[in-house]
């Protein structure tokens, strides 16, 4: 088989009615060869063949274009139709039937819809035939324009394959890259933290537990971070965050990270006013996460001297949390940036932290079909989550 034109037989011999079509050109002409050629300005080779003559080509072999009237065919992009070629008077003198030994012929242009010349549909007998006739050219023109049709339907459902398998090899690649991330940036943080456990049970100097509660108010934030370097890749990389829906009572959970939050920052007052329902549909960790971002950021950008507020309440059909504090507005301009990953609001740019917080929370709330919303102004500045009270039914 001819390695170059490899992918266009293959795509000819995946057209399951090509043999049905020369057999039926040669039954009704009465030739005994009938082929798809693939033809382009320098090369004549066979697709598909059906020869009761004994002509000797199978797919994959090659002529010289310029012994064949394809070679024509491929300019002008006219069917040529000869019945005898001793009669016909354009063909009687030419060479191709003196070379291959021919006395009818017929060859249809086989075009795209783009108008690439592909190649033809011909037959050739070594007898004369009657072909010259309206309903035999309508024929050829039929099956060409069937054979160029599934080309360029093989041609896409090939490169839709292809895609799909790239895209499976891309998700494949993007799952390895998230878990060896979460995996090499947890393994230490974990060998610190049980580091950590030991040493607290040691008689230490004041300054000793001190340098420990540090080590430990640290450990907790790049814990933090990693959690949100690792939401990030798996919703910028992963195909968005997922979710765990069930009936839980969030008051509790959200409580948790309330009084997580105090103790890790004791010099600060955070006031909590939670009136839910019993139950939530909801994933409970998303939005314990989803508050421990707000009131992070409470924290870090309010006054100190000002309590954090969180509010939860239900509103009509829908459950809103709200975090607020106090300390100076957010910038218009800053406003329209404070959901985008790696934005710390351009409010207090000499802050740490990659400026995820506020994103990762913005995708958790539209994960459960909510919104993230914020109001600022000169009093205070207040993040309101809001997310519908009956979501719908938990898949199983």
């Amino acid at each position: 088989m001819n390695r170059d034109f490899a992918q266009d037989i293959e795509l000819i011999e995946g057209i399951k009615s090509v043999p049905t079509i020369l057999d039926v050109v040669c039954q009704t002409t009465g030739m005994g060869f009938c082929a798809v050629a693939r033809v382009t300005e320098e090369r004549w080779v066979t697709c598909s063949v059906k020869d009761d003559i004994g002509f000797g080509l199978k797919p994959g072999d090659e002529l010289k274009i310029e012994t064949t009237i394809c070679h024509e065919i491929r300019e002008h992009r006219e069917v040529v139709v000869i019945d005898d070629v001793s009669k016909d008077p354009v063909y009687f003198n030419h060479h191709t039937p003196k070379h291959y030994g021919l006395q009818s012929y017929i060859s249809m242009p086989i075009i795209l819809a783009d108008g690439t010349f592909f190649g033809t549909l011909c037959a050739i007998s070594p007898k004369p035939a009657t072909v010259k006739k309206p309903h035999i050219v309508s024929m050829f023109k039929l099956f060409a324009d069937m054979i160029a049709h599934q080309i360029e339907l093989n041609r896409t459902l090939k490169a839709s394959a292809s895609a799909l398998l790239n895209e499976q090899e891309t998700s494949a690649l993007r799952e390895q890259f998230i878990a060896v991330l979460g995996h090499d940036l947890r393994n230490p943080l974990a060998g610190i933290s049980a580091g950590m456990n030991l040493l607290s049970g040691e008689t230490l100097s004041d300054r000793g537990t001190s340098i420990l509660g540090m080590m430990n108010h640290s450990v907790s934030r790049m814990a933090g971070l990693i959690d949100n370097v690792m939401d990030f890749a798996r919703g910028r990389l992963g195909g968005g965050l997922t979710l765990s829906r069930t009936l839980a009572r969030l008051t509790p959970v959200l409580q948790q990270v309330i009084d997580e939050l105090v103790s890790g920052h004791p010099d600060r007052v955070i006031e909590a006013d939670l009136n839910l329902p019993e139950v939530v549909n909801c994933d409970p960790v998303r939005v314990g996460q989803l508050l421990s971002n707000l009131v992070g950021n409470a924290l870090t950008h309010g006054a100190p001297d000002f309590p954090v507020r969180v509010n939860a309440d239900v509103a009509g059909a829908l459950v809103e949390l709200k975090v607020s504090n106090a300390g100076e507005p957010i910038p218009e301009a800053a406003r329209a940036k404070l959901f985008a990953p790696f934005s710390r609001g351009e409010v207090r740019p000499s802050l740490q932290g990659l400026g995820l917080g506020l994103y990762i929370a913005s995708q958790i709330a539209k994960a459960h079909g909510g919104s993230l919303s914020v109001a600022s102004n000169e009093v205070e500045t207040t993040f309101s989550f809001q997310m519908p009270l009956e979501q719908p039914a938990i898949a199983h």
